[in-house]
């Protein structure tokens, strides 16, 4: 079984999936004071006996890498992956200054389009693959190019995320995007390739700014889309589409077993309601009521058909 957990950590991302294989991998850091240590102590304990570990940073925005140093100093980062970058600031925070000495560091492996490595996307020696592949960027693009010297200047460092698909032999797949803009998307839309895929996590925590262009949702097409925690004010809420709102869900929690995906929420209220809605919705959308009795949490199961 592979486990896929998206942390309620405010108006910031942070995730770990925990492979079928000897992988772990975390991506983004947002470790607020009163879940610190929390968090932490769970990613120990879950990647405990995972012989590969390995930290993907989409990009330097301090609500995906804050607490970064904490994380490091707990659970000791050896596999630091990210875009080749100089972003910048004039003001240097504690975790800023942590992703800079590992971004820079004989720990990184940087990512680009189409990149392999051993145990990220390709088996050996015993172990098998992570199963992650990255669909962007294409680092010969103008407009990334612009990205990267923009970063590198003190600006946003938001369109020089890549974009990290996760996929599981025979069953589910997720899709991350960091922070992603609609502009960005849409200049780049021709030069992306992007499968169809179970779980999107909305770019940019799901704001209005950063939707994904209808004509890349509809090569995703996605059966979940998960929102994020920025303020409701500022999110689009996908109406067309099966959507998570994590503002409501709390922790959320992707169960992955042969080609059935078990969501499961830490507020159970919501969970309840996921459950009704994927029993009005039907198909793909399964409700469970033996599995409901044995867990609270239990929202519905995805069956995936890939």
């Amino acid at each position: 079984m592979s486990t896929v957990k998206s942390f309620s950590v405010g108006n910031g991302d942070m995730f770990y999936i925990k492979h079928n294989s000897s992988n772990f991998t975390v991506i983004d850091c947002c470790l607020n004071d009163d879940r610190k240590d929390e968090i932490i102590n769970e990613i120990k304990r879950e990647a405990n006996g995972k012989d590969i570990c390995r930290f993907i940073s989409t990009h330097p925005d301090e609500d995906h890498i804050c607490g970064l140093e904490t994380l490091d100093e707990k659970w000791k980062i050896l596999n630091f992956y990210c875009v080749k970058n100089e972003a910048d600031k004039d003001d240097k925070s504690d975790s800023f200054e942590k992703y800079c000495e590992l971004r820079d560091s004989s720990k990184a492996f940087y990512l680009y389009e189409g990149c392999a490595r051993k145990w990220m996307n390709r088996s050996g020696e015993g172990r098998g693959s992570a199963g992650i592949n990255i669909l962007w960027p294409d680092t010969s693009n103008e407009e990334y190019k612009a990205a990267l010297e923009a970063a590198a200047d003190g600006e946003s460092p938001n369109n020089i995320s890549p974009i990290v698909r996760y996929s599981i032999e025979n069953g589910g797949t997720f899709m991350w995007m960091g922070d992603l803009e609609t502009d960005f998307m849409d200049s780049i839309s021709d030069k992306l390739y992007l499968p169809q895929t179970n779980v999107l996590f909305a770019p940019h925590h799901g704001r209005d700014s950063g939707k994904v262009p209808s004509n890349l949702l509809e090569d995703i097409s996605p059966d979940i889309i998960v929102i994020g925690e920025a303020p409701s004010k500022y999110l689009n809420y996908y109406s067309d589409y099966f959507a998570i709102t994590q503002n409501s869900a709390g922790d959320i929690t992707f169960e992955c077993e042969d080609n059935y995906i078990y969501v499961y929420c830490s507020n159970e209220d919501y969970a309840k309601k996921l459950g009704d809605k994927a029993k009005e919705k039907g198909g793909i959308y399964i409700f469970d009521k033996n599995r409901r009795s044995l867990d609270s949490n239990y929202a519905f199961t995805l069956k995936c058909n890939n």
